[in-house]
Parts: structure tokens; C-alpha cells; sequence
């Protein structure tokens, strides 16, 4: 598997690094695009090992799961330059506030879990960060490769008395599943006000030409301007705009 990111800023430096240091993806099945490539995050993403291009469509050619790491007022621009080379093979994942994002910060926060409880059981850290993203990767291959309800994937691994389910029930009592959902809702209610804030930022063309024609007339010093009076007659100085009639 192979990953892409469409921008190369911090989100894109965050998720390469989160996924190199659990050994989910070596850095040379990973690339980024960029149009500045002196940003201090493409720096940091090229002394990983990662792959970096200009090219938008090239980050697509090489990737299997393509992340749109820009901004939300940039995602439509990006969809027409690569809607053509994005193929069924391909799952796009977009980061951007105000539209539709995937949970892998939550993913992240699970698996740090998860190799906690390694450690805590004698587990060496590596290892045990190793086994957690096997464990989520195992678990999302076998739901995108069956098509089946997660919730019966849950039962066919759930040996009576076994230690699954008595994990499965710990969890329950926690309120994790009540915890994922709470989590969901407060990241969804705060990227529309984020859309929100970005929305009542925006002005229109027609108002920003008037502001800026208005700073102008304000900013213009009052100058005369001179008019030829009939033929043979001298040039004389007529009245500066706006100004007042004898």
C-alpha cells in the first residue's frame, strides 16, 4: 500500500511521521505534493525519506490511499486537476475543515492506547505499537474486504468466555462506544464553525473592487485639472472634482 498527500504542511508532516514511527509504512511508499518546496515541512518530510513532486497528479499516480491535506477553499480546484486520474482503486481521504474528514486522529489515539496496555503488561514499546497498528489494520482490511456489518465481525471473533468478550464488555461499561460517538459529534459541530468563521471572512468580488475604489477616492489628493477654452484662447484651470461652484 502506498500513501499520497496533496499538500505537504503540518497535517501531512503529523500523519507521515505517525505513520513511519509505528511501522504502518516505510517513508519510500509515501509522497506529497507541494507547489513551494522550501517550506519547513517539506524539509522535514524529505529527511524522513519521503517522496516530494509539484505535480498534484503524480502524487495520485503513485498512491493507493490519497489524503487532501489542504485547505477547504482550495479542495474544489484540486478535485478538478485530479478528478480524472482518481480511480476506483483509489480511497481519498480529505482533511480539510468543512468537508467531509476521515477519524484517523482517533485511530492514532486508539492504537497509543493499545500499546499503553502492552507496555503495562510487559510489552517493549516498539512491539507493542507494532502489534496495535497490525491489530487496526487487520480489522479495517478484513471489513473492506468482506463487506460485512462490523457489528457481526465482532461476534465472529468472540469466543464464549473468551478473553475477547470479557474485553469487549470492560469497554462497554466504560461507555467507549458512547465516548466514539460524543467524539464524532463534537469534532463535526466544531468543523462547521470553523466553516462558519471562514464563510462570514470571505467578501465578494463586487466588494472588494467598491472597497478598494472607495480607499482611493478617499486617499486621492484634490488636484485641478486644466481645460483648452476656445480656439486662440488661453488654457484655463477649471474647478477640482467635487469641488465647490462660485
Amino acid at each position: 500500500m502506498s500513501v499520497g498527500f496533496i499538500g505537504a504542511g503540518q497535517l501531512a508532516c503529523a500523519l507521515a511521521r505517525g505513520f513511519t514511527a509505528a511501522g504502518v509504512l516505510s517513508a519510500h511508499k509515501i509522497i506529497a505534493s507541494s507547489p513551494e518546496m522550501d517550506l519547513p515541512t517539506v524539509s522535514a518530510l524529505r529527511k524522513m525519506g519521503v517522496n516530494l513532486t509539484r505535480s498534484n497528479k503524480e502524487t495520485v499516480w503513485h498512491s493507493d490511499v490519497l489524503f487532501l491535506a489542504v485547505k477547504p477553499h482550495i479542495i474544489p480546484f484540486i478535485l478538478d486537476e485530479i478528478g480524472a486520474d482518481v480511480k476506483a482503486r483509489h480511497i481519498v481521504v480529505s482533511c480539510a475543515a468543512g468537508v467531509t474528514i476521515s477519524s484517523v486522529e482517533k485511530a492514532f489515539m486508539a492504537l497509543d492506547a493499545l500499546a499503553d496496555g502492552g507496555v503495562k503488561m510487559g510489552l517493549p514499546r516498539r512491539l507493542a505499537v507494532r502489534l496495535g497498528a497490525q491489530a487496526l489494520l487487520g480489522a479495517a482490511k478484513m471489513l473492506l474486504d468482506s463487506e460485512q456489518h462490523p457489528g457481526q465481525l465482532k461476534d465472529n471473533v468472540c469466543s464464549p468466555g473468551g478473553a475477547t468478550i470479557h474485553a469487549l464488555h470492560f469497554l462497554e461499561s466504560g461507555g467507549f462506544r458512547s465516548l466514539l460517538i460524543n467524539a464524532v459529534e463534537a469534532s463535526c459541530i466544531r468543523t462547521r464553525e470553523l466553516q462558519s468563521m471562514a464563510d462570514q471572512e470571505k467578501i465578494s468580488p463586487a466588494a472588494l473592487k467598491k472597497t478598494l475604489l472607495d480607499r482611493v477616492k478617499l486617499e486621492s489628493p484634490t488636484v485641478s485639472t486644466l481645460t483648452r477654452s476656445s480656439p486662440g484662447k488661453p488654457l484655463t484651470r477649471s474647478p477640482a472634482l467635487g469641488g465647490k461652484k462660485d
